[in-house]
């Protein structure tokens, strides 16, 4: 663990007495579920930065597919940055008519939204959540935004009255973490990867996380585990919440198996196409029977791997559309006509524009 969040870790395992942090170095030699060390799980082994007068994370949707904003940079998200104002986008429904509840497990449930659409579901809904029932009180993994914090906990008390003891944020996108200032002054503790916590809000933001993890960490509650891995793919610091006893994972935007909701990078969160692929291989490696994707519908191991499959296929596809020097316009042509991938409302252009360097080779 940094040594910046070591202390705040410590007194908040000491004051709440069921959360155990592992160190750096004992993450590396602690093997993941599926046999792998944390720190050959997640090799950042590509870097590319973002383009100079680039928005920052989780900026607007593109416009055309292959043909991004004016200075947008790879990677763009369809979240706005947390701490921006209410998303310039209406609809007809109410936050309870827009998500719904889906029982996983006996103690696991997932809220996803009803339409699989990127506008103006996910900047107004947000993407789905983990709910999962202790004795000692109640996990959720992600917080949805603002907007939702009502139908999220109304939820929630429908089926338990047990407190909202932790909030894990698989990363800083707001459609995934904009929610947690409200679900914190309920005095839930949120936890997210140190990765990603560094591009949250300063320290006077009430929706900072007040622990932040390196490579695993893992909560103990009402005799319940929960292991936190971190990955990289989407960002730098992805957190993947594993429920051994459940037999489910939680995987936030490593996931999203929607076409109309295509699966990306953010380049300038430190993601890359590269290392997201590796994460799923590693995420076939555990021993699950469902995933709760970040968008989407809950998945079973066998739709998921599906699913891995198709991003291995669209990564070595947009390698070779690179390596063939072909155009921006052409790749997006080429892997919406082969995968479907892409389509809709040009979320995709900003992964062209970060596949053409990560892709360049020497």
């Amino acid at each position: 663990m940094r040594s910046e969040y070591r202390c705040l870790a410590s007194v908040a395992a000491a004051a709440l007495g069921s959360i155990l942090l592992a160190s750096s170095v004992a993450a590396q030699e602690r093997p993941l579920p599926m046999g792998r060390s944390i720190g050959a799980a997640c090799t950042r082994s590509v870097t590319v930065p973002a383009p100079a007068g680039a928005p920052g994370p989780g900026a607007g949707p593109a416009r055309e597919p292959g043909q991004g904003p004016p200075g947008a940079g790879p990677g763009a998200g369809p979240g706005a940055a947390v701490g921006q104002g209410p998303p310039p986008f209406e609809s007809n429904l109410t936050p309870a008519e827009a998500t719904k509840l889906v029982k996983v497990r006996d103690d696991v449930y997932a809220v996803v939204n009803v339409n699989n659409a990127v506008l103006p579901d996910i900047p107004l809904y947000g993407g789905n959540v983990g709910i999962y029932l202790t004795d000692g009180g109640v996990v959720l993994v992600d917080s949805k935004n603002e907007r939702m914090h009502d139908d999220l906990v109304a939820k929630v008390r429908s089926l338990t009255n047990a407190p909202i003891s932790y909030v894990v944020l698989t990363h800083n996108h707001a459609d995934h973490s904009a929610g947690a200032a409200k679900l914190r002054a309920l005095g839930a503790t949120v936890i997210m990867s140190a990765a990603d916590r560094k591009r949250m809000g300063g320290v006077n933001d009430p929706g900072l996380p007040q622990v932040g993890y390196d490579e695993h960490a893992e909560i103990v509650l009402g005799g319940k585990r929960v292991e936190l891995l971190e990955f990289c793919g989407h960002t730098s610091g992805d957190t993947v919440v594993y429920l051994p006893d459940a037999r489910v994972v939680i995987a936030g935007d490593l996931v999203a198996t929607p076409d109309s909701i295509p699966q990306i990078t953010n380049y300038a969160d430190g993601g890359s196409w590269t290392d997201m692929v590796r994460s799923l291989d590693a995420l076939a490696e555990l021993d699950f029977d469902f995933m709760i994707a970040g968008h989407g519908p809950v998945l079973t191991k066998r739709e998921f791997l599906a699913h891995r499959s198709k991003m291995a296929a669209i990564r070595t596809r947009a390698e070779e559309l690179v390596r063939a020097h072909k155009s921006q316009s052409e790749i997006a042509k080429a892997l919406a006509a082969e995968f479907n991938w892409g389509v809709g409302p040009g979320l995709a252009a900003g992964n062209i524009a970060g596949m053409l360097v990560e892709f360049a080779g020497d």
